[in-house]
């Protein structure tokens, strides 16, 4: 079975006059009004049981038969620093078997997507745990913007939490042509002697493997529409090459294709929208192995860009690759370039798991980054292109070094060293992202994420519209 024959595994809304168990969302502040209104034998019941408006907390109140007749749930206090806005993604989990809808969500949306995107589980390899609680839509939502929003979350969190065996570069691009088959979008891939001529990193780093490295290069949209390009770094896994990483740091690294997930998520939830713009996807697809080929420390390998890179670390892969892509895309110099990538552990030792770091040199596009991140409930923080840190890639023998070579500042030199090969587009979006979920939080279930997809589509839907 291949990554596009796999079941889709996200919930659908149902139509919204489907029967249905009423879920009463109070906060803190509305409790007092809420409890008022309930019939008395359930405002009884509700005391009996000692409910309060906490996150989390739930009531399911029986009717006269001795089914269920509504379910209150907690939302918190909105107006705290912790308050989660997709508190509501709980629900799935904690809900018994049955159809219900939501009553006095702040955002009713935000809400749905919250309900949808918590339905999701992997069940690539067994069906046990899944959600049997189902939503009706609504009132008033564009629900199929919600559907194709959650849609899109699944399908990049199905591509992360697919283990290495069964999703290589060649299923990184099924997954990508599948996606350019259903919005009518063309692609292009190139590999082999074409590959190692043209994207010459892009093939060092792939080339120990079996499984052959390729640049995906997806299109879509009119082609006198502003022009912008996503690049996903797709390393379907990382073994740290010849620096190899010990087996501990090898455990997660099925989601080091995390980037590329992103990307396509993002793609998907664009095209499904009809955004204005003409998008162009760039996937470089590898997997970074070991043998006797493999590319090695103090190699000196020239790029697309024609700049020459020493090799410092084989385990800093992902920049590389991402060097060879950001050259094809800045050579149309397009409105903007966004790229993801799980890139660095200083990025993660700054900003732990949750925090994508942001990076560009354009405060324009800094603030609209920050913007639909809260928007999108898809948070990130953006952190320095500290430019006298450029020296610390300094090499004696080629133009740059892949890596620094010391303790400090890992995050940013590397993205000052994919700025080195996007000179020309200005308004230019660095992604550094974990792309997995340590633990369940609402709307956001253990495993595989798609950090930063939802953002990008706030960000380019609220700049160039539907």
């Amino acid at each position: 079975m291949t990554q596009a024959d796999t079941p889709a595994t996200h919930a659908a809304l149902l139509p919204a006059d489907t029967p249905s168990v009423p879920v009463t969302l109070v906060t803190t502040a509305s409790w007092s009004e809420a409890e008022a209104a309930l019939e008395p034998a359930h405002r009884r019941f509700a005391q009996t049981i000692g409910f309060k408006p906490k996150a989390g907390s739930l009531a399911l109140l029986p009717g006269p038969d001795g089914g269920l007749a509504r379910v209150l749930f907690g939302l918190g206090d909105p107006e705290a620093a912790t308050y989660d806005r997709l508190i509501a993604g709980k629900l799935p989990a904690l809900l018994p078997d049955g159809t219900f809808r939501l009553e006095n969500a702040p955002d009713p949306a935000e809400a749905a997507l919250a309900w949808l995107m918590g339905s999701y589980r992997f069940g690539r390899y067994r069906t046990a745990g899944g959600t049997k609680a189902r939503l009706a839509a609504p009132a008033g939502i564009d629900g199929a913007e919600v559907e194709r929003v959650a849609a899109a979350v699944a399908m990049g969190r199905d591509l992360i939490n697919t283990p290495a065996n069964d999703l290589g570069p060649a299923e990184i691009e099924a997954a990508a042509r599948a996606l350019a088959e259903r919005h009518g979008a063309s692609i292009e891939v190139t590999q082999g002697e074409a590959l190692a001529k043209a994207f010459p990193l892009i093939h060092a780093v792939g080339v120990a493997s079996p499984r052959a490295p390729r640049l995906i290069d997806l299109t879509w949209g009119p082609a006198d529409a502003p022009r912008v390009t996503l690049v996903g770094k797709g390393v379907a896994f990382d073994t740290g090459g010849l620096d190899i990483k010990p087996s501990s740091a090898m455990l997660l690294m099925k989601k080091d294709m995390g980037g590329a997930a992103v990307a396509l998520a993002a793609a998907d939830m664009i095209m499904g929208g009809g955004l204005k713009i003409r998008l162009r996807v760039l996937i470089p697809a590898v997997e970074n192995a070991v043998s006797g080929n493999a590319f090695r420390p103090s190699d000196v390998l020239p790029s697309r860009a024609g700049l020459s890179v020493e090799i410092g670390n084989t385990d800093a892969e992902g920049r590389l690759i991402l060097a060879d892509a950001l050259a094809l895309a800045d050579a149309e110099e397009p409105a903007l370039i966004l790229d993801f990538s799980t890139l660095t552990g200083a990025a993660r030792v700054a900003l732990g798991p949750d925090l994508p770091a942001f990076f560009t040199e354009d405060e324009a596009l800094a603030a609209s980054v920050a913007e639909a991140g809260r928007s999108a409930v898809d948070p990130i923080w953006r952190m320095p292109l500290h430019a006298p840190y450029a020296s610390l890639l300094d090499s004696k023998v080629a133009d740059l070094n892949n890596v620094s070579g010391g303790p400090f500042a890992g995050a940013i030199t590397a993205a000052l060293f994919l700025r080195r090969f996007a000179p020309k587009t200005k308004a230019h979006g660095h992604f550094d992202l974990y792309g997995w979920n340590p633990s369940t939080k609402p709307g956001r279930p253990e495993g595989g994420e798609v950090q930063t997809a939802r953002l990008t589509y706030a960000l380019l839907k609220a700049r160039y519209g539907a």
